[in-house]
């Protein structure tokens, strides 16, 4: 039985018939490869776009700009090249075959032979190719039947794979959470913990894009219990433990009793032991960005305040406080309900407002403002009324206590 790509709004995308025609799909010279193809044959949404053609890169640049179509040369020494569609960018390369590897990088050399290119994937479900037009899929590892299997299936020997290039230890268990419902594969997950030691030669922003990635799929609960089974993060992320992962399992429970989306970064805090220093360094060590850093630091902060759901986000921000009430489990989730839709208001008086009350300008203005503000936040942010007649009895006691 012949397998195709079914038709689904992705196909359609806008423009992305001219990016066909300008790297002659009808000929042949082009097909969808890897997620497009693996997500589209199991009805998942398709988010990231990828083209595998014979055509050399600085061929496929001349042809785009011919079509009138943006091409950035994003990874051109690699073989990849980025249009850029209306609705998005799309991800061109190169067929390749490996020339040499140490386990970081690859240098390769171009070709037109599709099966070559395969040969040099991970996976067996990232080797299948679908042919734009038609949407009949070429695969020469067997990766069709392992995705209709849930299995997860190194391309040949799977440390020969992982030793091409590390990274493929923390892909095998974000692809095995995602993809796999079947029995571990006992030789690749022995490969992964034999050279997991190996991780240590990548960089750490790599690891930090695969963790983040694992951490964002439904469930990466049993594929993390694998990997601290495993030792496969204490090269890297000595502070993971079983405590860490038990943690993510009742978050996400959470998350999903009050109807959060996933936050990547928020399963990250909880994975981390609750220490908001260390947190800190972690981030540092992963190079994390500063806001993602400041996002686990903040969220995983024990600063001894009880404040309302409410209170707390107009101190640390909204998303700050739905990180910190969700990572509680002694918290209701029905606190983080009242912070649905809700934006911290601004403090509808001033200090000039307090002025004209009869305040003497100077320090004590600053010093009611903090009572003013402080009071208007225990009260739950009253309207401008009410407001107005706490300033009226702070300005009153200041008055008196300088009589």
């Amino acid at each position: 039985m012949t397998i195709s790509l079914p038709d689904a709004d992705w196909r359609a995308r806008p423009g992305l018939d001219g990016l066909l025609a300008a790297l002659g799909a009808a000929d042949g010279l082009a097909r969808y490869v890897g997620g497009a193809v693996r997500d589209g044959l199991l009805g998942l949404p398709v988010n990231d776009l990828d083209i595998a053609t014979s055509i050399a890169p600085r061929d496929v640049v001349d042809r785009l700009k011919k079509a009138g179509i943006k091409a950035v040369p994003t990874g051109i020494d690699h073989g990849t090249i980025t249009a850029v569609l209306p609705d998005g960018p799309v991800e061109i390369t190169t067929l390749r075959r490996d020339v040499s590897t140490d386990g970081r990088r690859a240098t390769i050399a171009y070709t037109e032979d599709w099966r070559e290119d395969a040969a040099r994937r991970d996976f067996t479900i990232n080797a299948l190719y679908a042919d734009p037009l038609t949407g009949a899929i070429s695969d020469y590892f067997g990766g069709i039947a392992d995705l209709e299997a849930r299995r997860l299936r190194f391309i040949g020997d799977a440390a020969a794979r992982i030793a091409e290039d590390h990274l493929r230890i923390l892909r095998y268990f974000r692809f095995l959470a995602r993809y796999g419902d079947n029995e571990l594969d006992s030789s690749a997950y022995d490969a992964c913990v034999t050279a997991a030691n190996s991780l240590m030669a990548l960089s750490r922003e790599r690891i930090a894009d695969e963790m983040l990635k694992l951490l964002g799929v439904a469930a990466p609960v049993p594929a993390l219990r694998l990997m601290i089974e495993g030792g496969i993060l204490r090269p890297v992320l000595p502070e993971v433990t079983m405590a860490g992962v038990d943690r993510v399992e009742g978050l996400i429970a959470r998350e999903a009793q009050a109807g959060e989306p996933v936050s990547a970064l928020r399963r990250l805090a909880a994975l981390l032991p609750p220490d908001a220093s260390l947190a800190d360094q972690v981030g540092a060590r992963l190079k994390l960005s500063n806001k993602a850093r400041k996002r686990l630091v903040v969220a995983l902060e024990a600063d001894g305040g009880q404040d309302q759901p409410r209170a707390l986000a107009y101190r640390i921000g909204v998303e700050g406080a739905v990180d910190r009430l969700l990572l509680d489990p002694e918290q209701p989730l029905t606190a983080i309900a009242t912070l649905d839709g809700w934006s911290p208001p601004t403090l509808p008086v001033g200090g000039g407002a307090l002025i004209e009350r009869g305040l003497t300008p100077g320090p004590d203005v600053a010093k009611a403002l903090q009572q003013l503000q402080r009071q208007w936040v225990e009260e739950d942010f009253p309207d401008a009324e009410r407001v107005g007649e706490i300033a009226d009895q702070i300005v009153s006691k200041f008055q008196r206590a300088r009589q």
